[in-house]
């Protein structure tokens, strides 16, 4: 059998010699390989364009009218940029969208992480509590946030993320604040429980709303900006609760009373903040506090059609769509995103076990209340620049799970120190140095997210994908917030015996979940090469809402 091709002249620019071709006849999600040829230089641009074939650009065309995706009026196939134009607009969107989710993401890290410096200042003591209520209140505090991510999450997909964010801060701030006054037991529990449940699925919502302005390699990076974020907040508020706490006595209260009432109103200001900050989407800028919008009219058509270009999936939804009861399950049951999210479950236990106990197990070797919170600064300038590299390094090479599997192989030796080295018994600067190198451990939390979105491919499932990886996180926390025990009490070393295990565990893991991706998509080619291309265009007309599920779509591992 024979077929015959002909080559369409695209675009052409004879002051830079630039000439691009196209196969009439590729496959709508092949590389358009273009050739910029100089005098003096010679350089190849690669770039995707699943709507070169106009069946597939028609066919997505009628999804968007469908769906009445707010950006559907700028969506055009064939419409063109320079990298220079293009590389000037990411700029921009950092300024304007990552460095906004940094700011906000301030807020939720300042009242959720101000507990663990609040207890270096005797707040057990003062409200009367053990270390078994101490748990307690981290338990219940997780549980609420668990329990809260999904019908949180689906309430700011309904209402937008720009509009349920910003209430959602100034909601747990008000909370946070309140602890000032707390005098009791109950006191305590009821606001962890309130604290818990109104952060739920912040962290899911920002996510969502950056993935309407980053293609997916992008957003790993950016997420890697959010959770620097939290160990820059983190080194912020130990500086702030260094002086706050010495306000104990002001006006008879205790320094971590001040220390909730000041970081609460600092909270409460950024969720005001957000109402300027945020916006619906990219041709949705223009408003009282931006009456001249965010972008140019070809800004706009460049935000939203190098994103569709990456994911045409991103328009199967309008922002202000609710997922129904139906999309709920689909997205659920979507057993080809568990891999991910079973990753969450473990990832992190060394992390969340040892860090509400840090400024504690800090003072009980010797250290004193004031001095606990700055000696948790070195751990976390770590966890920022090893965070950075290992995203940096992650994409740059295009893998996950084998960068994440250095999260074990750095844990385990510090744990098995812990565990079963004597001198953490005397040496005080020992024991400071072995907690300092596991708190700064690789954190690929930012990987994972973004790996999660990615194997979605649907705005259906990406809506909620984040939320479930982050409740699977935090069913980890809440085992990982009671491994510590009073009777193993003060080194904890049968507590550091099982999350030696545990982190063990994470080897076969991470390799597991590597090969289960490489599986489904070796099954999935085999299936999708052997269709002729007549057969593969009227599948992706007839399945396009199968999300990951399609032949023609490819997981990342």
């Amino acid at each position: 059998m024979t077929s015959s091709h002909s080559i369409e002249v695209l675009e052409t620019d004879l002051n830079s010699g630039r000439i691009s071709l196209q196969d009439s006849k590729e496959d709508p999600k092949s590389t358009v390989q273009v050739s910029i040829l100089s005098d003096t230089s010679e350089e190849t641009v690669t770039e995707t364009n699943p709507f070169a074939d106009p069946k597939v650009a028609e066919h997505y065309r009628g999804i968007y009218e469908k769906s009445n995706y707010e950006c559907k009026d700028v969506f055009d196939p064939d419409y063109k940029w320079t990298p220079e134009e293009e590389k000037k607009l990411v700029r921009k969107l950092d300024y304007r969208v990552a460095l906004t989710s940094c700011i906000l993401f301030v807020a939720l890290q300042t009242d959720r992480g101000n507990l663990a410096q609040a207890v270096a200042d005797n707040l057990l003591v003062d409200l009367g509590l053990t270390r078994s209520d101490y748990n307690l209140g981290n338990t219940l505090f997780l549980v609420s946030f668990l329990l809260a991510e999904i019908p949180m999450s689906l309430a700011s997909k309904k209402l937008g993320p720009d509009v349920f964010i910003p209430w959602q801060i100034i909601g747990f701030s008000v909370i946070a604040a309140c602890q000032f006054w707390m005098t009791n037991k109950a006191g305590f529990l009821a606001c962890r429980v309130l604290l818990g449940w109104i952060e739920g699925s912040l962290v899911a919502d920002l996510v969502l709303w950056l993935s309407y302005f980053y293609k997916s390699k992008e957003l790993t990076i950016r997420l890697s900006w959010f959770w620097t974020t939290l160990s820059l907040v983190t080194i912020f508020t130990s500086l702030l609760a260094f002086g706050i706490l010495r306000m104990r006595g002001v006006h008879g209260y205790a320094g971590w009373r001040w220390l909730f009432l000041i970081e609460g109103i600092f909270t409460f200001l950024i969720g005001i903040a957000g109402f300027y900050l945020m916006v619906p989407s990219a041709v949705e800028t223009k408003n009282r506090f931006h009456p001249k919008g965010w972008f140019t009219d070809h800004e706009i058509k460049i935000v939203v059609n190098r994103v569709l270009r990456d994911d045409p999936s991103k328009g199967d939804m309008n922002n202000r769509q609710a997922v129904d009861w139906k999309g709920l399950w689909m997205s659920l049951t979507d057993y080809d995103v568990w891999p991910i999210y079973l990753i969450g479950l473990f990832a992190y236990a060394s992390l969340n076990t040892t860090g509400p106990y840090l400024t504690l197990t800090l003072k009980q070797v010797g250290f004193s209340t004031f001095n606990v919170n700055v000696l948790t600064i070195p751990a976390n300038v770590i966890h920022i620049i090893v965070l950075l590299i290992i995203t940096w390094a992650s994409e740059k090479v295009n893998s996950r799970s084998l960068f994440a599997l250095i999260l074990p192989l750095w844990n385990l030796p510090i744990l098995a120190a812990m565990t079963w080295w004597k001198g953490t018994n005397i040496n005080v600067w020992g024991t400071w140095t072995l907690y300092t190198i596991l708190a700064g451990q690789p954190y690929i939390h930012a990987i994972c997210v973004s790996w999660a979105s990615r194997n979605a491919n649907s705005i259906r499932t990406r809506s909620i994908a984040a939320a479930i990886y982050n409740m699977f996180v935090q069913l980890g926390s809440i085992y990982s917030n009671n491994i510590y025990k009073a009777d193993d009490y003060p080194l904890y070393k049968n507590g550091n015996r099982t999350l030696f295990i545990i982190t063990l565990v994470l080897v076969p893991l991470f390799l597991l979940v590597r090969q289960y991706y490489i599986a489904r998509n070796n099954y999935k080619s085999k299936k999708w090469n052997a269709m002729t291309p007549d057969e593969q265009h009227e599948y992706i007309q007839k399945n396009a809402h199968l999300g990951n599920k399609r032949l023609d779509f490819q997981f990342v591992y």
